[in-house]
């Protein structure tokens, strides 16, 4: 940011370069893990909120999004962690749950509420993301993370992973 004037707005964009380990075509701020970005008196402050307590990702997340401050002149940054409210699906932007589909992966639907308006009433994957077929079983509650669940396609006879509504 080498002769730009470093604002939140600016900041929240490099952010974008950071992308989730376990899901490498979506980065923290379209994942909505990136609550707040703060710069004040030379000190950047961003706020996140793990997916799931526990997540192996986050440790990754925290270190590449100081690493990408650094990179671009910000030497003085810390990270927040924001437990409450918690994270969920529904902070994922349309564009992240496009991407996912576009990658493999059945994204979730809404959970506002825990009415879920583009899945089964289970939580559960409706359509395999390759073929758009409903004609799929679940193979496994847990897929490569605990976030998503393995699924077979039935009519493409591709597998899987649903990212799991939060």
């Amino acid at each position: 940011m080498v002769g730009m004037t470093i604002t939140s707005e600016n900041i929240l964009g490099l952010l974008h370069e950071v992308k989730d380990p376990e899901i490498p075509v979506l980065d923290v701020v379209e994942m909505g893990i990136v609550r707040d970005v703060e710069y004040l008196d030379g000190l950047c402050t961003v706020s996140i909120t793990p997916t799931y307590s526990g997540c192996p990702a986050m440790q990754v997340i925290e270190d590449e999004i100081i690493d990408v401050l650094k990179n671009n002149g910000i030497e003085s940054a810390e990270i927040k962690l924001v437990y409450s409210p918690p994270w969920t699906t529904d902070w994922m932007t349309e564009d992240a749950k496009r991407k996912l589909k576009e990658y493999g992966i059945a994204p979730p639907g809404k959970v506002c509420g825990k009415q879920h308006d583009l899945m089964a009433t289970s939580g559960q994957a409706n359509s395999c993301p390759f073929c758009e077929s409903d004609n799929i079983e679940i193979r496994a509650e847990f897929g490569s993370t605990a976030c998503k669940s393995l699924y077979y396609c039935n009519s493409c006879l591709q597998p899987f992973e649903y990212f799991k509504c939060i």
